[in-house]
């Protein structure tokens, strides 16, 4: 499948040729309709057709824009945020199988998001932000979680800040301070002292050192094990219905979780009927997840 996406007219489609006009080229590619969907699915699994891949891809270039511009503020150049956001989507258009029932927006978005994700902590610093699924979690949520308590001075977080931070998102409160101070003040000298008129106060990587380090062998063995538990979520997800995949999304997947009173409105039902359809697809999810599993186990035997 070709890396080259075209426009309308023939020409060459990137993001980095300019902005404005590659938005304005994304708007005329049509949307699918679920079964023209469900064909050129078809088309490109068993026939390799790159032509069906191309429309599958072109009419998520959209999509693909939006969750981009989800992760502006960066300090990198949106144009290549979202070329590293198609990537994700032309892999996610390589594995896709329309016999799972589902959308391919929906299986899209975790692939999308995960390049974007990979492309940014590669570029945002010489240093890797984090290893693990929390410190990512806390380089990508910091910003919007200070914006929430307040916490916009220049400088330090305040204890309670930093203790509110570290308990909402599961990580030392070390790593909150380190990586408040890496993202506010940029990239310094792990040697540089962390307050210039401080003295014997510790260097920058007296705050980088992992307690808990493992053994490298170890560490790709838990990525591993992430990176399965992942793919049979998505593949766990497939058979759950439209809404149910929403609402599971929306309240136990998203970065931003919605309220049941957000949901009910959206669905003009009860509290508690989102409620207890939360409940029930979680429940699906756990059973199919543990099923896909177990079949693995005994195909890998």
């Amino acid at each position: 499948m070709a890396n080259a996406l075209t426009t309308t007219t023939g020409s060459v489609l990137t993001p980095e040729g300019g902005l404005s006009r590659y938005l304005s080229e994304i708007r005329k590619f049509p949307m699918l309709e679920a079964n023209e969907e469900y064909m050129l699915g078809k088309r490109f699994k068993e026939h390799d057709d790159t032509g069906a891949a191309h429309k599958m891809i072109t009419s998520h270039l959209r999509l693909v824009a939006k969750i981009a511009m989800g992760y502006r503020g960066y300090g990198l150049p949106i144009g290549e945020v979202i070329s590293e956001g198609n990537v994700g989507l032309m892999q996610a258009v390589k594995k896709f199988d329309p016999e799972k029932g589902f959308r391919l927006s929906t299986y899209a978005m975790w692939w999308i998001r995960a390049s974007i994700q990979e492309y940014i902590l590669r570029s945002w610093s010489l240093v890797k932000i984090g290893t693990t699924a929390a410190q990512k979690k806390l380089f990508f949520n910091l910003r919007k979680i200070k914006g929430q308590i307040d916490a916009v001075e220049e400088g330090d977080l305040r204890p309670e800040h930093v203790e509110h931070i570290s308990t909402k998102l599961g990580v030392t409160e070390a790593e909150v301070v380190s990586m408040n101070r890496r993202m506010s003040g940029g990239d310094n000298s792990l040697n540089a002292p962390m307050r210039a008129d401080a003295e014997g106060g510790g260097e920058w990587q007296d705050w980088l050192v992992d307690d808990n380090a493992v053994n490298p062998e170890a560490q790709l063995v838990k990525d591993d094990e992430y990176d399965s538990r992942m793919e049979l979520l998505q593949m766990a997800m497939s058979e759950l219905n439209e809404r149910e995949q929403h609402i599971i999304t929306e309240r136990r997947l998203s970065e931003d979780p919605k309220t049941l009173e957000e949901l009910s409105t959206e669905y003009n039902v009860s509290r508690e009927r989102i409620r207890q359809i939360e409940v029930r697809a979680f429940e699906k999810l756990q059973k199919g997840m543990k099923k896909l599993d177990r079949d693995m186990r005994k195909g890998n035997a």
